[in-house]
């Protein structure tokens, strides 16, 4: 459990003593800020037995190394499986796998934070969920949202509805439902609103019928028809709905742009029919793998509210709130023994 607290305490360190940063103003190479994605990428891609779904993704990896390089690919998610494949054949096992999926969401991460006036306070937000829970839990889905973060930071960048599109396209490479992005995105762009729902629905309807439909009878029978329910998905749902309401509530004296003031709307919405949803379907599961392409809202709402109430208060509050999160996490989840301790390859 140190090692969770100890990559709590750097970031809160760093996050206290860096100075707001205008999102326009040129970034600089920090030293620093390298050397913590550096060890974030490490601990996440190196680590030993960590997560509730490790023994599944060593059969998803054995399955993959013994088929043909085809096969491979048809099997599962097929970017998750080409890095599964050339792992066997190279010999490097789950830790080969991990350490390029870490890097993926590391870069991914890393991007969308350092598009906010505080960088470091970005990241702290993503410590105690984003990169405990789901980068060393929910492998898949970790690339497949780095590298949605990455589509989110060179479309707040002023990246066209085209791009965005193909971060879309290559995350649901790693997993499929990734796809229900796109639209939160592609409707916030400055052309008419006509537009953007046409652009949105036939973007959509081609990822769908790329992605999805050959598969929408399982996705099905596992999350609907089984009636799947996830512990602590009304909690995590919920966290989404804070920083929703944290968004509205003092959105206008965050310094938004008018592009980002859109695409966080639109997650604001999403993040409240996620609660909706959580309340009318059987399956808890389905709601909260959905509600994971949510998370960038925490990010940068949490990370922003130092410019609504005042620096010091607002890093203090987002701190303690997060230190709070943790603690209940690592203390109370019942899955929390699959995180507790941490061991990595090399000890």
């Amino acid at each position: 459990m140190a090692a969770y607290w100890f990559l709590f305490g750097f970031a809160a360190c760093g996050a206290m003593l860096e100075a707001q940063r205008a999102p326009s103003a040129p970034r600089s190479i920090n030293v620093l800020w390298l050397v913590s994605a550096l060890a974030i990428a490490t601990m996440v891609g190196l680590r030993d037995e960590v997560g509730a779904d490790w023994i599944s993704y060593m059969q998803m990896l054995a399955g993959a190394g013994r088929s043909s390089f085809g096969r491979a690919l048809e099997i599962g998610d097929p970017g998750y499986q080409l890095i599964n494949w050339m792992a066997y054949q190279l010999g490097g096992g789950i830790y080969l796998v991990n350490i390029i999926c870490a890097t993926l969401f590391v870069w991914g991460l890393f991007r969308l934070a350092g598009t906010q006036p505080r960088p470091w306070l970005a990241l702290l937000v993503a410590v105690p969920y984003l990169i405990i829970v789901v980068a060393m839990g929910y492998t898949r889905q970790a690339v497949a949202l780095g590298i949605l973060m990455a589509g989110l930071a060179n479309f707040v960048r002023g990246g066209s509805t085209i791009r965005i599109l193909l971060y879309v396209a290559v995350a649901a490479l790693f997993h499929r439902t990734a796809v229900i992005a796109f639209c939160l995105v592609a409707l916030a762009s400055e052309r008419s609103r006509f537009i953007n729902v046409l652009i949105a629905i036939a973007a959509s309807y081609f990822l769908y019928d790329i992605f999805i439909s050959g598969e929408i009878n399982g996705l099905v029978e596992r999350y609907i028809e089984a009636k799947y329910s996830s512990q602590g998905a009304a909690i995590r749902i919920a966290m989404n709905m804070f920083a929703a309401v944290l968004f509205w509530l003092a959105g206008s004296r965050m310094e938004f742009s008018e592009r980002e003031r859109r695409l966080w709307q639109n997650y604001s919405l999403a993040a409240a029919g996620l609660l909706f949803l959580l309340l009318v379907l059987p399956s808890s599961t389905a709601v909260d793998r959905m509600a994971l392409y949510i998370l960038p809202l925490q990010l940068v709402v949490l990370s922003r509210l130092p410019l609504a109430i005042g620096q010091f208060t607002g890093k203090i509050a987002v701190a303690g709130y997060l230190l709070l999160v943790q603690f209940v996490w690592l203390n109370f989840s019942q899955y929390a023994r699959y995180w507790v301790p941490y061991q990595w390859v090399l000890s």
